[in-house]
């Protein structure tokens, strides 16, 4: 069983920052891949960004050079820097980590970027 838990969600004013962390408990063994997916009302989720145990990193074109993902392998944590955020990014966030061949997912987080 592999728990994840994201937090630090919440309402920013357009421009603002967040950051978003993803602790990884339970079972596990070598997590390959970590990453974040967002879903906004009405919209299919859609990745967000990903970095790899090796720290190798994608990111949708929506997102670069304002958003940053990183990890700590030593505590099975993931984060999401947002920096300059803007109204479209506006969703509910989860993490996901694929592990063993399979993908698990967080309950996910709401960020709401609002005036």
């Amino acid at each position: 069983q592999v728990q994840l838990v994201e937090s630090g969600g919440g309402l920013v004013q357009p421009g603002g920052s967040l950051r978003l962390s993803c602790a990884a408990s339970g079972r596990i063994f070598s997590i390959a891949a970590m990453g974040w997916h967002r879903q906004a009302p009405g919209k299919q989720r859609e990745l967000v960004a990903v970095i790899t145990r090796g720290g190798g990193t994608n990111y949708a074109d929506s997102v670069k050079g304002r958003f940053t993902i990183s990890r700590d392998n030593a505590k099975n944590t993931g984060y999401l820097q947002m920096n300059s955020l803007k109204p479209e990014d506006t969703a509910v966030y989860y993490c996901n980590v694929v592990m063993g061949g399979y993908v698990h997912w967080g309950q996910g987080t709401q960020v709401t970027v609002s005036s």
